[in-house]
Parts: structure tokens; C-alpha cells; sequence
């Protein structure tokens, strides 16, 4: 690892003036002069204070104290994150002559159903080998020769990478790297008990600088896992140039207040793209952190390929492949476009940046024209606002989808998310690629003051009118539709006919008076239609699965030196309503001490309005 000593060895000089690692506070005691911490005493089983924690096939000790970041919530992210790098390693390495072998695939001529050839990123494709060569095998646990390096740029606990170690074949070496000595410290200790130390390799530096160094010593990494707490922007652009051509690029967003529109200069000061807070706002969201990993590849003259895009629970997770092309990078103007909704219908139409066109045997590129709507919105005289610029290609690629799919009906049992994982990835096939953004069925029906129509009624009108439908992982009760926006306000009116609607009871500037005045031009069928119901709803698959617990979601940020941080609902208590001008009687200053009564000067007594008691809270209680 001579670019990652170099690596740790420049951090070393320049920590002073950078601002350090996001995740958690920097404890750089104990730390060897590259970058390692090897304590003593490493898989100990575990001391006071620890407790043993399972996932997958990996245990580790963790620490009761909150000083290093864990959360079960995640474990749908690393089982997800492991069933696309196995399929990721067969498209790799079957060029090479290596097929991956999961468990009780060893008796069966081929694994999972494998593609011929291996897409490069431009369209062509590299065969399979031939010959002896395509007799060799990798299994989960074992080192391979010419297999991938693999980079957790944020490992804390070191989960993910043990976890990659046992359970993902094909694998040459997995750096785990955290800027925390303790969390270097605990990284150490796990492996060990792990017994994966010839895979896994500990490292503490800051993840930017590491990633910088491996590419100035062209040292690349065929995966990088990037899964910070909060916002991953710092590690972008350093990612981005760390990845090997064709790399696979995993990236986790758990900001979704500020990337689902509740700030949207935030958003952009991260991301560059303005959020909006419309219903699609988690589908706007993963299609921002892609217009943001493509605009900084694109400096580089690199540009990605999308093979899986999630929201799930709190946050977004893609994965990316990324690939160097001059040519390619062209295009990325018109993979990328702004997003006019409408603030009081809900109506959104997409601008491209910029337009392909073909010029003899080749393309000529240059600027879009511009904007598909007028002042204001057509259907109710309302404003628009502007939102992106987003990813308007499509999110997943289907063929590898497939193969992740395929991958867990033919070996079922290795993860404990599976029917989540499935129900999931059989929605992601069903839906529409070509087809940015989508409706919910409770605001069409909100808007104007209707019941609301069935899923299938409305899916069924729909395809009698001649149009494509399909459903959204990002949202149960989305509609995603290549039909204009003028289709489905007159399905909407024609639904309104059925179920009327109290006009008296509706001002006539409404977004739903102004809607309902004009009659259809469609005379919808709500008739229903075998092909409304998709297929996974048939099946009953596990799709959008109930929280199992309450506050299932984000974890208090993890504190140096052990510290125990307030719960989340502690905080939302506090701070609830702070911004509020509330009356106040003043008998909440008595959970303040007096200070004068402390100095024994105070001559208010009883009158007085803090507290006279020994011991007295100094702060407000929630």
C-alpha cells in the first residue's frame, strides 16, 4: 500500500489547515506513523463496556459508549450493497477468466445467470474468455488473485468491510478507512475476530486525501463506498478520480431535509441543483446526487452510468459505474434538466440543458430551446418554480437489476432484508426508465377536492387512453405516466363527474374552481384492466414495508472520547417550535437557578422568578 503511506503521510502535514473529516471529530492519539493503529491485546473477546453486535455473517465487538457510529436501520443498505457488488464482481472478472462462486453454487456449471459479454461502457462489449483460464474460481472469504480492490472510504465499526470480506467473492483487498483512532482502533480488534486480516486492511487517514494520493500514484480502486453521516459532497470529487474506468462508485445521502426541499440554496451550495418540495422530491433527490457525481466526472472528461438508484427508509443510496470518454462527456448537457412545478396544482414539466442531434455519421451538440410553459401554469393561472438541474436519463440499468434479482431467487437465504431486497428490485423493474418524476394519486385528488380514485381505476384509465404506467419504488402511491400533463387533469375532471364536487364551496382563483370550469376533451374509461395490476402486487412482495419499531431512522452523530449524545427525540423536543413567539407566564425561568441566591444577595425571596433550590436545573426541561 505504498500510495496509501504516502497518503496518510501528506494528511499528516496538511491537517492543520483542512477541515477534517464530516463524520466525527478527529482523535489522531495512538496512530502509527502510516496511518494504522494496531492495539494490543486485538480479537480479545469482548471487555466492560462492549457488546457483541451480528449482521450477515459478521459479528464485532462495539463499544456501549457512543463513540463510534453504528445503525441497524442501515443493514437493508449493506445487504443491498453486497448483492450488487457480487454481480459487479462477475461482470469484472469473468473477462479475466475468474467466475465467483457463491455458496451452493459450487456443484452448477455456471453461478448465477451470467451475460455473455461485458458491457464497457460506450456500447461495445468485451467477450469472455476461453481456454483453461475460465476454469478459475473465487469464493467469499478468500483472497483472488487479479480480483478487486475495494475502498470504504467511512467504515467506523468496519461492518461493511468485514462484511464484504465473508460475504462478496472476487475480492483482491478491502481498505477500511476511518480519520477516528478510536474507530481505527475498534476496526482492528474486528477483523481480527473476524479472522478476515488477509482481505481487510485498516487504515486512518482523511478519506480525501487517500483517495488523491491513490490517483496521483495511479493505484485506482474498483470500488469505492462512500456512506458518511449526513451529506457525502466533500468526498466527491476526490471519489470520482479514485475510481478505476468502470468502477463501481456507492454513495449514500442521509441529508434528505435538505436534498427533499426544505433548503434548497443548501442543496445547492452541496449539490449544485436547486430542491424542490413537491411529492417526487426522493426521486428529485436521487436524480441531484447523479447530476452531481456526473458534473464532477465530467471535469475530468469521465462520466458515470447509473446501475442502481434506492430511496429507501431515510435516505438514497446509487450506485454508479464510471467511465473516461471524451465524447461521451459531450452528451452529459443534455442528460441533465430543470424541473418547472407549478406551487398550486402540482403540474411539472422537465427543460434539457442541451440537445443531441445527428450530424452525418456523427452528433452535433449545443444548447436546448426553451421553456415548455408560459408565464404561468396552463390548468391554474399559477406560478412556477424552478428547480435542478437533475439526471433526466434513467435511473437503474435493467439488465443488471435483473441479474442482482436473479442472483437472490437462486440463492436464497444470505440476507436477512431478502424479501424487502426482492419486492424492491421487482418494483425497479416495472418501472418506467425513460420517464423522469411522477404523481401521487392523494395530491391529483387533493387538489381538486375529489375522493380519491383507486390505484387500479386510475391505472386503468389510463391505458385505455393509450398511455404507459407504472409505480415507483421512491413512493407507494405514485403514478409514473408518459401522458401529458393535460390527460390527467381530464381523467381527474371526468372522475369529478362521477364524484361531484361542492363548487359553491371553492374560490374561483382555486387551482380546483379553475381546473374543474373547463370540460375534458378525454372521456376517460374507469374500467378495469388486467394489465393495471402490476405484477408485484400480484405476487404480494414485500414492497413498501412498515417501520418495524418506533423512530426508526437517522442515529444520534457519534461523539470523540465516548460521550453519549442526546437522542434524536430529545433534540426534536428541545427544539420543537423554537422559532415560535409563545406567551409565557414566567414560571419557566424557575427551572433556572437565581444567581443572586447562589451569592446570598438576593432579597426577592418567594417573589422572585428563578429558582431558590439547591441544585436546580440549568436548563430547561424538555
Amino acid at each position: 500500500m505504498r500510495g496509501a503511506a504516502r497518503a496518510a503521510a501528506t494528511f499528516s502535514t496538511l491537517r492543520r489547515v483542512t477541515s477534517g473529516h464530516p463524520r466525527r471529530p478527529p482523535a489522531m492519539d495512538g496512530g502509527s506513523p502510516n496511518g494504522s493503529v494496531h492495539p494490543p491485546g486485538a480479537g480479545d473477546p469482548p471487555g466492560s463496556g462492549e457488546t457483541l453486535i451480528s449482521e450477515g455473517r459478521a459479528t464485532i465487538l462495539f463499544p456501549s459508549a457512543n463513540e463510534v457510529f453504528y445503525n441497524p436501520v442501515q443493514g437493508f443498505n449493506r445487504d443491498l450493497t453486497c448483492a450488487v457488488m457480487t454481480e459487479f464482481a462477475r461482470l469484472q472478472l469473468q473477462p479475466k477468466g475468474i467466475r465467483v462462486v457463491l455458496p451452493g453454487e459450487e456443484k452448477t456449471d455456471t453461478g448465477s445467470p451470467q451475460l455473455p459479454e461485458n458491457d464497457n461502457g460506450d456500447g461495445d462489449t468485451v467477450p469472455a474468455p476461453d481456454g483453461p483460464e475460465a476454469l478459475r474460481t473465487a469464493k467469499p472469504g478468500e483472497a483472488c488473485e487479479g480480483g478487486l480492490r475495494v475502498l470504504e472510504a467511512l467504515a467506523a465499526s468496519g461492518l461493511r468491510s468485514i462484511r464484504f470480506a465473508k460475504e462478496v467473492p472476487g475480492l483482491r483487498t478491502v481498505v477500511a478507512n476511518d480519520f477516528s483512532a478510536r474507530a481505527v482502533e475498534l476496526m482492528n480488534r474486528n477483523v481480527a475476530f473476524n479472522g478476515v486480516g488477509d482481505l481487510v486492511v485498516p487504515r486512518m487517514a482523511d478519506a480525501r486525501m487517500l483517495m488523491y494520493q491513490c490517483k496521483a500514484d495511479r493505484e485506482p480502486f474498483d470500488v469505492i463506498d462512500l456512506d458518511p453521516y449526513g451529506s457525502p459532497a466533500p468526498f466527491l470529487d476526490a471519489a470520482v478520480q479514485a475510481v478505476s474506468e468502470g468502477g463501481l462508485l456507492c454513495v449514500t445521502c442521509t441529508d434528505m431535509a435538505v436534498m427533499a426541499g426544505n433548503s434548497a440554496e443548501t442543496c445547492y451550495s452541496k449539490y449544485g441543483a436547486m430542491s424542490l418540495k413537491g411529492k417526487f422530491c426522493h426521486e428529485m433527490a436521487l436524480r441531484i446526487i447523479l447530476h452531481s457525481l456526473d458534473s464532477r466526472a465530467n471535469c475530468y472528461q469521465r462520466f458515470i452510468v447509473p446501475l442502481l438508484s434506492i430511496s429507501a427508509d431515510f435516505y438514497i443510496r446509487v450506485f454508479v459505474r464510471v467511465f473516461t470518454g471524451q465524447a461521451k462527456v459531450k452528451a452529459s448537457a443534455s442528460k441533465q434538466a430543470l424541473v418547472y412545478h407549478c406551487v398550486g396544482c402540482g403540474t411539472h414539466h422537465l427543460q434539457r440543458l442541451g440537445k443531441v442531434t445527428s450530424h452525418g455519421t456523427g452528433f452535433k451538440y449545443g444548447a436546448a430551446t426553451g421553456p415548455p410553459v408560459g408565464p404561468t401554469c396552463e390548468f391554474c393561472q399559477q406560478r412556477h418554480q424552478l428547480g435542478g438541474p437533475m439526471w433526466a436519463e434513467p435511473l437503474h440499468d435493467p439488465a443488471f437489476v435483473e441479474r442482482v434479482l436473479a442472483a437472490l431467487q437462486s440463492s436464497p437465504g444470505r440476507f436477512q432484508t431478502e424479501e424487502r431486497m426482492q419486492g424492491m428490485l421487482s418494483v425497479i423493474t416495472e418501472e418506467l426508465g425513460d420517464v423522469p418524476l411522477y404523481y401521487t394519486l392523494d395530491s391529483l385528488s387533493s387538489t381538486i377536492h375529489c375522493n380519491t380514485p383507486s390505484l387500479l381505476q386510475f391505472r386503468s384509465a389510463l391505458l385505455h387512453a393509450g398511455y404507459r404506467v407504472s409505480l415507483s419504488h421512491a413512493c407507494k402511491n405514485a403514478v409514473k405516466t408518459d401522458a401529458p400533463p393535460a390527460v390527467l387533469w381530464d381523467i381527474m375532471r371526468c372522475w369529478a363527474k362521477i364524484h361531484p364536487v361542492k363548487r359553491e364551496r371553492l374560490a374561483e382563483t382555486s387551482p380546483a374552481s379553475r381546473i374543474l370550469s373547463v370540460e375534458p376533451t378525454l372521456q376517460a374509461s374507469f374500467t378495469l384492466r388486467d394489465d393495471a395490476n402490476p405484477s408485484s402486487r400480484k405476487r404480494g412482495l414485500k414492497r413498501f414495508p412498515e417501520n418495524p419499531e418506533a423512530f426508526w431512522g437517522p442515529k444520534a452523530r457519534a461523539k470523540a472520547g465516548g460521550g453519549i449524545s442526546p437522542s434524536l427525540q430529545e433534540k426534536r423536543k428541545r427544539h420543537q417550535n423554537k422559532r415560535t413567539e409563545r406567551t409565557d407566564d414566567g414560571t419557566s425561568l424557575k427551572n433556572f437557578p437565581c444567581k443572586r441566591f447562589k451569592e446570598g444577595n438576593c432579597s426577592l425571596g418567594t417573589q422572585c422568578c428563578y429558582s431558590h433550590e439547591e441544585g436546580a436545573p440549568a436548563t430547561p426541561q424538555p
